[in-house]
């Protein structure tokens, strides 16, 4: 490390602290490993390898020349190895080989980010100024003006742009990019596990347009997909681009050796189970970097509490150390353009001691060497939580990484089993590309840009026939001389958001700027987001929501400086549809279908940042939203219900509080966020007449996540259990079966009467 402090002395040191109470409960070593090179079969160009060493490189890792190899023999290509891996070099290396074979040959790089595209058009850059030949190159998205816009349509090679330009602005005009479009050779998807959920099963409908295109200008690209570690990167490029692809996931290059710890803070109220607040500890944390000499970065989850962080541990430096206060900076994606340039240069020259900030630095922008990060709550995955971690110690230089735990089941639960966290697969990505709402917004796209026919059927997939007889009952489509026509006016990707799920969209508006559009929102999730109330990031700003007219598709909100978030409150109605498969499990069936749920939110409650103290709760009066689903039920049988009752415990209470811990649990099986998912619990219900246990995709359609608890059944009872069992807390707490969006103000809710429950649904003797 910089100051020749090693991690192993620093936690030493902060065991000694005064102010250190035991929390740290794990450290794992993970070891150093040596890089491992490999030539590909066959040689690089001569004028490629000259500026490879000029650029530094003077040999291929392992992985690299595997994948080259792949790419040169015409498959498609995951590489899916960790962060600061040398994925870049692979696809600008194919895309150089193959410009300089054939000049006219094409290539699109897609990222997810702005920042991301910026920080990959510079690795561009400083491989030409090596002397790397044949390439033109250039960012086209929405800040690119139309003088540069025209250039490099008409005679870019490479064109790095995001999956939201190429949907809105290239696909919709395909006549002025027919040259590119016709010699595409490579398109390259970058950081391909962000794609998942909705963005990820839009994105995939969008690859399925850019694909049909290419075919009728004939023209047939191969895909090369980046991806940090997921449970399933081969099975998720094909389904994001509809063909196989071959994965290359041995990691040939160099690691350093890392100290992992995880830190629990210490408990406040041990029968409450409330802890300190991992933004206090984070902080504390922060200063300790800074007086040390060990250059830091820290992941927050919100933009205000990056911003916290940073002002309390500014605070400490003040008093303690006034000359490293200004060392510190934050960082998070509202920053104008300039600015972030200006901090990531400060953080790649050493000049700045640490940053905090949001996930915008978890993917690959080049940041340089940093000692340490810290991780305040567990990021939503394992895959984000490595790609955070391996933001320090880069190549073979040491590292120290901190996951602060935050006081929900989950972190508790790798808190007491840390080998669910470093021994457990990585999760996986899942989408739906052929969800039907999806495709009922993107075929009038497909549509507008080139009539439909029965043949597109083989590109978009099963869900094809469904939805375009749904679209012609509509009027949205009209069919003619054995093609669908688009009807309306306009183009229909303007209407279509892919970070939405349910087509209809929501304009917020900033009352202080002349009512501008901030930007547009799903209405289907808006009633959580942007209800009268609610406090809302926008660009890194606070705002607060003055008044949500669902009828007209409009929020107001202005600017704000407040110390607390919100949090929605919800109650709904889960119906079954259908019934698509079942399987039996000890005591009882479980059942995945089609439901139809209806949700309302119906509050909110106010929580103070830093100490997480819930400040006020408010009641609203908003219409309830309706939608079609999957999902899996469970039901309890009257046996097992009248053993729970003979005990003296609540059975509502123990049923309730299991269909929460089972929802905070399910993230472990499939990459989301326990807000994507939904729950109800009910004593009987009408449509199987017993004491049933719903969890369901809160997403219009389904994207399989509550599949994933389906499948893996058991082992979501196994984890769940083992949650509340070794809770220290005596009836319940937000680390074990409280839930945030629990619309019933987590009444009532029993412990002990979950545990016998589940105790009793795997088959196992009651524990006295």
């Amino acid at each position: 490390m910089v100051t020749g402090i090693t991690p192993r002395e620093f936690i030493d040191r902060i065991q000694r602290n005064r102010d250190y109470h035991g929390q740290i409960v794990h450290v794992r070593h993970i070891a150093a490993r040596r890089a491992r090179y490999a030539d590909p079969r066959m040689p690089l160009p001569q004028q490629i390898q000259d500026a490879l060493v000029r650029s530094g490189v003077e040999a291929l890792y392992e992985h690299q020349a595997q994948a080259l190899d792949a790419i040169r023999t015409g498959q498609h290509v995951i590489v899916a190895t960790p962060t600061a891996s040398g994925k870049t070099l692979i696809y600008n290396l194919a895309v150089a080989e193959a410009i300089l074979t054939e000049p006219k040959a094409r290539a699109l790089y897609l990222f997810p980010t702005k920042a991301l595209a910026q920080d990959q058009l510079r690795a561009l850059q400083q491989l030409g100024q090596a002397g790397l030949p044949g390439l033109q190159y250039g960012l086209y998205d929405g800040d690119t003006p139309q003088g540069n816009r025209r250039r490099l349509r008409q005679s870019g090679s490479v064109i790095l742009t995001n999956p939201d330009m190429l949907h809105l602005g290239i696909l919709p005009n395909h006549t002025l990019w027919s040259h590119f479009l016709s010699h595409l050779r490579y398109v390259v998807l970058d950081e391909a596990h962000v794609y998942r959920g909705v963005f990820g099963s839009q994105v995939a409908c969008v690859i399925r347009r850019l694909l049909r295109l290419c075919r009728a200008y004939g023209a047939t690209p191969q895909f090369i997909f980046c991806s940090g570690t997921i449970g399933n990167p081969a099975e998720h490029a094909s389904r994001l681009c509809g063909m196989p692809v071959h994965l290359i996931d041995k990691d040939g290059s160099p690691q350093g050796s890392r100290e992992f710890v995880l830190w629990n803070p210490p408990l406040v109220d041990e029968a409450l189970g409330t802890r300190r607040s991992a933004s206090a500890e984070a902080a504390a944390l922060l200063v300790q970097f800074a007086l040390n000499g060990l250059r830091s970065i820290t992941f927050a989850r919100a933009r205000k509490a990056a911003e916290l962080l940073l002002m309390y541990a500014r605070a400490t430096l003040e008093r303690e150390a006034p000359q490293l206060a200004p060392l510190l900076r934050t960082y998070r994606a509202g920053y104008r353009p300039e600015l972030r340039r200006e901090i990531e240069a400060a953080l790649f020259s050493g000049e700045l001691l640490g940053v905090t900030a949001t996930n915008a630095l978890e993917l690959g922008v080049d940041i340089g060497h940093l000692d340490a990060t810290v991780l305040v709550g567990y990021p939503g995955s394992v895959t984000s939580t490595w790609q955070q971690v391996g933001r320090a110690g880069r190549g073979i230089r040491e590292a120290l990484s901190i996951l602060i735990a935050q006081d929900n089941p989950l972190d508790q639960y790798f808190m007491r089993n840390p080998e669910a966290l470093f021994g457990q697969n990585p999760e996986q990505a899942l989408i739906s590309p052929d969800n039907a709402y999806l495709l009922q917004q993107h075929l009038p796209c497909a549509a507008y840009e080139r009539p439909l026919s029965a043949g597109d059927e083989s590109i978009f997939g099963p869900g094809y026939v469904q939805a375009m007889i749904d679209l012609e009952r509509q009027g949205t489509l009209e069919y003619r001389n054995e093609r669908w026509y688009y009807r309306g006016r306009g183009y229909p990707a303007e209407q279509t958001n892919l970070r939405s799920a349910s087509g209809k969209r929501l304009v917020l508006l900033d009352e202080s700027q002349d009512y501008a559009v901030m930007e547009e929102l799903d209405q289907a999730t808006a009633p959580y987001r942007v209800h009268p109330g609610a406090v809302y990031l926008h660009q890194g700003e606070t705002f607060l929501i003055r008044h949500l007219d669902l009828a007209m598709g409009i929020a107001y909100a202005s600017p704000t400086e407040v110390d607390y978030y919100t949090q929605p409150r919800e109650i709904n109605e889960v119906r079954i549809e259908r019934t698509l498969r079942s399987t039996p499990m000890s005591a009882s069936q479980v059942h995945f279908g089609v439901l139809d749920v209806t949700q309302q939110v119906i509050g909110y409650r106010c929580v103070q940042q830093f100490s997480d103290t819930v400040l006020a709760t408010h009641s609203l009066d908003l219409p309830a939203q309706a939608f079609s689903t999957t999902g899996l039920w469970f039901e309890i049988p009257a046996d097992m219900l009248r053993d729970i009752e003979e005990e003296g415990l609540d059975v509502a209470g123990g049923l309730h509080a299991l269909e929460h811990a089972a929802i905070a649990m399910l993230p472990l099986f499939a990459m989301c966020d326990r807000m994507d998912i939904g729950g109800l619990s009910t004593l009987c219900h009408p449509d199987t007449n017993s004491a049933t246990v719903f969890i369901y995709d809160a997403f219009p359609g389904g994207m399989g996540l509550a599949e994933q608890g389906f499948n893996r059944m058991r082992q979501l009872w196994q984890t769940t259990l083992k949650s509340i069992r070794e809770c220290p807390c005596q009836d319940g707490c937000p680390g074990c079966i409280q839930s945030p969006k629990c619309g019933n103000n987590n009444e009532p809710l029993d412990k002990r009467a979950a545990v016998e429950l589940l105790q009793a649904l795997l088959g196992e003797h009651a524990r006295h």
